[in-house]
C-alpha cells in the first residue's frame, strides 16, 4: 500500500474520526472534517498542478477515499463527490473557467459537489428534466434536484441539463451564490450517511452565463459516461470498501477486548474466531479488489469499466454481509448501540440505493462484458 493510503489514513485517524459520531447523532454536515481537507488543500487531488493542485489522478483518487471511509462514511461520500466534479470540469472545461475556479479548489478556498438526481427520473440521472432556455440573451435554467450531497456547504454544483443549443445534455458549474437556487434542508433525514445533507435543490429562473458550461453544447452524456461516471462508481466501490473495513476493525478489537468472569475474551470462542475470520476475507477482498479495479483504469485494461463497475457491487455487497455478522459477534452491546456497528450497518445499506443503485449496476455489468452499449 502506497504512502499516500497510510497518510490519508493518519489524517483521517486526527482529523475526521473525532466528528464522525456527532456528524451521524446530528444529521449534520461534518463542516470540522472539510474545514481540515480545506486547510491540508487536499481538495487540490485532482486539479492539475498548473492551477495549483497536486495533480493526482484515478487511483489516489480511490485510495484517498478508502482511507476517509475506514473513519466517516459521509465525509468520504462528499470528498469523492468534490473530486468528480473537480475532475470533470479539469477535464472538460475551458481554459476560461478552468483559470477562474481551479485555483481556489486548489488553495482550499471553495468546494464542489453533484447535483444530478431528479425524482421524476430516479437513479437514471443522466436523463434529467431540468430546462435551461434562452430568453432573449440571457439563458435561465429551472427545475429541481432531488438528493444532492453537500446541499449549500458546496460552493459549486455540477448539474446535468438538457441542452439549451441543440440535441444532448450539457453540464455545468452553478454557484449557490446565484439569485434562484435554493435549497430544502428539512427534508434530508436519512438512516444511514445522516450528514449527507442530501437535500433537494431549486432553481428557478436562474440566469446562466455561457462560460459556466463544461465543454461544447451536447457532451454532458459523453462526460457523465467518460468522465463521471468512472470516478463516481469506483468512488462508491472506495466508500463502502472503507465501511467494511472500519467495521472489520471495530468488531476485532471489541472481541479482544469483551472479557468474561474467567478471564477469557469473546475472541477466544471458536464460532466467533470463524465469524472473524470469515470477516476478515470478504473485507480484504473488497479492498484489494477496489484498488486493483482503480489500477486497471490507469493501465488502460480493456476490461476496466467492467471491473469498476463490479468492484462497485463487490464492496456494496460485501458492506453489508460484513456489518450485519459484526452485528452479530457484538450481540447486545452492538444491538444497544455501544458499538459503531450500528451506524455502519446503517451506513452500509445506503450502496444498494444509490444512483446508480445495485440493480441497474448488475444491467451495466451484464451489457459490459458482452459488449453491448451500457445506455
Amino acid at each position: 500500500m502506497s504512502n499516500l493510503y497510510n497518510d490519508m489514513l493518519e489524517f483521517a485517524k486526527d482529523n475526521i474520526a473525532p466528528f464522525t459520531t456527532q456528524v451521524d447523532v446530528d444529521a449534520k454536515f461534518p463542516e470540522k472534517s472539510f474545514k481540515a481537507i480545506k486547510d491540508k488543500k487536499l481538495t487540490s487531488l485532482l486539479v492539475p498542478k498548473e492551477y495549483g493542485g497536486m495533480g493526482l489522478g484515478f487511483y489516489e483518487h480511490t485510495q484517498t477515499i478508502l482511507a476517509f471511509a475506514n473513519y466517516c462514511a459521509t465525509t468520504a461520500l462528499c470528498y469523492m463527490m468534490h473530486n468528480v466534479a473537480t475532475n470533470t470540469l479539469a477535464t472538460h472545461g475551458s481554459e476560461e473557467l478552468k483559470k477562474e475556479i481551479l485555483p481556489k479548489i486548489a488553495n482550499g478556498e471553495i468546494m464542489l459537489a453533484l447535483a444530478y438526481s431528479e425524482s421524476g427520473t430516479g437513479t437514471h440521472f443522466y436523463i434529467p428534466e431540468i430546462k435551461v432556455e434562452q430568453n432573449g440573451s440571457d439563458l435561465s435554467m429551472n427545475g429541481r434536484k432531488s438528493f444532492v450531497t453537500s446541499s449549500q456547504y458546496a460552493d459549486y454544483y455540477l448539474i446535468d441539463a438538457n441542452s439549451a443549443d441543440g440535441e444532448g445534455l450539457d453540464n455545468w458549474i452553478v454557484s449557490k451564490n446565484l439569485d434562484g437556487v435554493s435549497f430544502e434542508h428539512q427534508a434530508w433525514n436519512g438512516l444511514g450517511m445522516r450528514g449527507n445533507a442530501s437535500c433537494p435543490m431549486h432553481l428557478k429562473n436562474v440566469k446562466i452565463d455561457r462560460k459556466y458550461r463544461i465543454g461544447e453544447a451536447g457532451t454532458g452524456m459523453d462526460q457523465i459516461m467518460n468522465t463521471v461516471g468512472p470516478f463516481f462508481i469506483m468512488g462508491l466501490a472506495a466508500v463502502y470498501s472503507g465501511v467494511a473495513l472500519n467495521a472489520c476493525n471495530t468488531i476485532v478489537e471489541y472481541s479482544m477486548n469483551r472479557k468474561y468472569s474467567d478471564g477469557s475474551a469473546l475472541c477466544n470462542i471458536p464460532i466467533v474466531q470463524n465469524h472473524i475470520a470469515e470477516i476478515y476475507t470478504k473485507v480484504t477482498s473488497a479492498k484489494f479488489f477496489t484498488l486493483s479495479a482503480a489500477k486497471s483504469v490507469v493501465e488502460a485494461d480493456p476490461a476496466a469499466l467492467a471491473n469498476v463497475i463490479a468492484a462497485r457491487l463487490n464492496a456494496s455487497e460485501i458492506a453489508v454481509s460484513v456489518c450485519t455478522l459484526a452485528m452479530k459477534v457484538g450481540g447486545g452491546t452492538a444491538y444497544a448501540k455501544r458499538l459503531t456497528i450500528e451506524r455502519l450497518l446503517r451506513d452500509s445499506l445506503a450502496a444498494s440505493v444509490m444512483a446508480p443503485s445495485t440493480d441497474v449496476l448488475t444491467t451495466w455489468l451484464g451489457k459490459a462484458l458482452t459488449n453491448q452499449d451500457i445506455i
